[in-house]
């Protein structure tokens, strides 16, 4: 298991999207856009036993994450690693604190049946930050 660098901690610790790739039964990848939180030098994403992500990750637990600032697109981090545990999370425990991060509100699909937080360990970490300024033309 990789550490998470301060620089990365500091990433993933803000309000980004990251995107969750897994792998479909088939060997093909599939990316989802999600919310993300750091647990120690775990990543934990909430989501639904039932999702597809929840079920290729239980078939297969390698995965890869993509962060990108959203104020400084040219700050971003690339993650390889495995799930780890399959956390129950029927009292939203670890999904309302991922929503507040988000939305400053507790989750607001109170379904508990089948909730489950992703634990994610990383194996590999690419990170950095360019010197760049982002301004596309209008």
């Amino acid at each position: 298991m990789k550490t998470l660098s301060d620089d990365v901690r500091a990433l993933l610790n803000r309000p980004n999207f990251a995107h969750l790739s897994t792998l479909m039964e088939d060997g093909s990848p599939k990316a989802d856009p999600v919310w993300i939180a750091v647990e120690g030098d775990h990543i934990l994403v909430g989501t639904g036993e039932g999702t597809i992500k929840a079920k290729n990750t239980r078939r297969d637990p390698r995965v890869a994450l993509s962060v990108v600032d959203g104020e400084d697109p040219y700050w971003e981090a690339q993650i390889r690693g495995r799930v780890v545990e399959w956390r129950p999370d029927e009292t939203f425990v670890g999904m309302d604190a991922i929503a507040h991060k988000y939305t400053g509100a507790e989750f607001p699909w109170r379904n508990p049946e089948g909730r489950v937080v992703l634990v994610i360990e990383a194996d590999t970490i690419r990170h950095v930050r360019l010197p760049f300024e982002h301004t596309p033309p209008r």
